[in-house]
């Protein structure tokens, strides 16, 4: 909680840390719009981290089942989130915003979820996940470059890989059964 506090403060505005997020987001070569993602995921990281820690007193203090453990380091991850928001909305230099209460929201969702259902099964459905989006967002951009006339370029490669990664996966879980 202290981490949160300390990052709420004037001292990580974006005016602050844009001195020294630049420069190193320059050096690996990546544009200045990078910053904003680089906020944004920290917002979700840091939450991530807030509510697996919940998580992990809530279970370690004996009284409650992981599901009750799990739920209640959710909602005070989301309390947490308000309350940071509402206080950088009374600071001059920060700005609160529910859509960071959202995305730090997701964040502690996400982790506390993956927590609750075991590693290796949360990492092998989020491969699924993404592998289906590249897939079918990658053939709704191949449409688009088409029908504009463009030449689709390393999608070309990229598409069929994941839906033969798609296969793979498929048949692999079809063999162990």
């Amino acid at each position: 909680m202290a981490v949160v506090l300390i990052m709420s403060g004037p001292q990580m505005s974006a005016e602050n840390t844009g001195g020294i997020l630049g420069p190193v987001l320059a050096w690996l070569g990546l544009g200045p719009a990078t910053i904003g993602l680089v906020r944004k995921a920290a917002h979700f990281t840091e939450y991530a981290v807030l509510g697996l820690l919940w998580r992990r007193a809530f279970i370690h203090a004996g009284a409650l089942r992981p599901a009750v453990a799990a739920a209640l380091a959710l909602a005070v991850s989301v309390g947490c989130a308000m309350a940071d928001e509402t206080h950088q909305s009374f600071l001059a230099a920060r700005t609160g915003a529910v859509s960071d209460v959202v995305l730090d929201s997701l964040g502690a969702l996400a982790a506390i979820a993956a927590a609750h259902v075991g590693w290796l099964r949360a990492a092998d459905l989020a491969t699924s996940v993404l592998l289906w989006v590249a897939v079918v967002g990658g053939i709704g951009m191949l449409s688009l470059d088409l029908a504009a006339g463009a030449g689709g370029g390393v999608l070309w490669i990229t598409v069929p890989a994941a839906a033969l990664l798609l296969v793979y996966r498929w048949r692999r879980s079809t063999s162990r059964a």
